[in-house]
């Protein structure tokens, strides 16, 4: 059985999209139901920076249709440090805030590493030891975003399978596009969309994601998300990959 393709943006506060997703008039606290009726997941890029209550993620939940999902941008604090074996408080800290509130809502959890991160087998490998399966009988599923070129490494990607954690594949001019293997879900995050094209990327390029969505989807679900790049232009992009998927 194939799984489900979800397609979204990084957040939904930005102002630029109040010019040209957004109907003009729209509360800023309607933004996100609006992102629900329209796209199919989007990434949480708040929790990366400081800690939510429990009552706000179950708010967000309440906000979005059955069937979209969350990506959850994991705090820095647990990722943005010389030595990653010991960010076991922070990632206790960080999956106990009330991630589990968001309900079937919840998809994966992301965690980002700086550009400047380079492997170390030893230390990574303690880190991805440290992710939990579940939190409070909730199974948590998890994404690494390594931007290294030093990643680019069959030791990494085994590493990463063998604990079941998804390697992001990054569309971007300079972080290198590291696949990994099967885990039962991909990751993809679009970040190369042009201020020239109406929808971010051209018609042939989302032609190409599409099939790799659809590829990938043979395995598990897909989750892909524009971001960055021209990001004025990133939910046309997001629209064109949904109705290009049919």
């Amino acid at each position: 059985m194939a799984g489900r393709i979800r397609v979204g943006l990084g957040g939904w506060v930005y102002a630029p999209w109040r010019d040209n997703f957004y109907p003009a008039g729209l509360r800023q606290k309607d933004e996100l139901a609006y992102v629900g009726a329209h796209l199919t997941a989007t990434e949480i890029n708040a929790t990366y920076y400081s800690s939510q209550k429990p009552a706000t993620f179950a708010n967000w939940a309440k906000a979005v249709p059955d069937g979209f999902q969350f990506a959850v941008k994991a705090s820095r604090y647990c990722t943005n440090r010389k030595i990653l074996a010991e960010a076991g408080d922070s990632i206790a800290k960080f999956t106990k805030q009330g991630v589990v509130e968001l309900g079937d809502r919840l998809g994966p959890i992301l965690w980002q590493f700086m550009p400047t991160k380079r492997f170390d087998p030893d230390d990574f490998g303690a880190f991805l030891r440290l992710l939990p399966a579940s939190v409070d009988g909730v199974a948590l599923r998890h994404a690494v975003e390594v931007r290294h070129a030093s990643f680019d490494d069959p030791a990494f990607l085994e590493m990463a399978r063998d604990a079941g954690v998804a390697v992001v594949l990054a569309d971007h001019d300079s972080y290198p596009a590291i696949r990994g293997y099967d885990v039962g879900f991909s990751y993809l995050r679009l970040m190369r969309t042009q201020a020239e094209e109406t929808t971010g990327y051209s018609p042939t390029d989302i032609g190409v994601w599409t099939d790799r969505a659809r590829t990938l989807a043979k395995q598990g679900d897909v989750y892909a998300f524009v971001i960055g790049g021209a990001k004025e232009r990133n939910p046309a992009a997001a629209k064109a990959l949904i109705a290009t998927l049919g």
